[in-house]
């Protein structure tokens, strides 16, 4: 399987940054709140412990069958960072499948921006080897439910530790 490299996104509003260890001081900041933690555990990274964790994703995934592709979010206007998505690549029975994610720091959401950055995302997968898109999203995350419904995903039956599996099929 041929696996893109994480490239810039642009969207209206939006730059979707390949991430780097240099972006964890800003998003260390941008993550610090606790609530940002009530559905996936654990609590906000240190500076230090947010740039040793990206020099971990930006090396890539020990497996060689699954490539890791994030990106930092980028509000243009305001010139700040204010978020990440990310996508999982790795092998399915029905093809190259991507599993997304995303977060935006507390202040800025409401703003729309993970819809946003998450269409931006859904719409680069797109022209990907990529056949399907899928997330994993806590049954009680109304916000997040709403973001994978605006990026074309649709929630099915099952459940990976909890958590409700959206699904997109990517047509070629």
């Amino acid at each position: 399987m041929s696996t893109p490299a994480a490239q810039a996104v642009s969207t209206r509003r939006l730059d979707l940054l390949p991430l780097n260890v240099d972006h964890a001081e800003e998003m260390a900041a941008v993550l610090s709140d606790p609530a940002l933690h009530t559905f996936i555990g654990g609590t906000p990274d240190t500076p230090q412990a947010l740039r040793s964790r990206y020099q971990r994703m930006t090396a890539g995934s020990p497996d060689p069958a699954v490539s890791w592709l994030n990106w930092v979010i980028r509000l243009r206007d305001e010139s700040c960072l204010t978020g990440t998505v990310q996508a999982t690549f790795g092998p399915s029975g029905h093809g190259p499948l991507a599993e997304i994610a995303w977060v935006v720091g507390t202040p800025w959401q409401g703003r729309g921006i993970a819809t946003e950055a998450a269409r931006g995302l859904v719409a680069w997968l797109i022209r990907q080897p990529v056949h399907t898109v899928i997330a994993h999203i806590h049954p009680g995350h109304r916000a997040s439910a709403a973001v994978a419904t605006a990026a074309g995903l649709t929630p099915t039956d099952e459940r990976h530790e909890g958590e409700i599996r959206w699904h997109r099929s990517i047509r070629r």
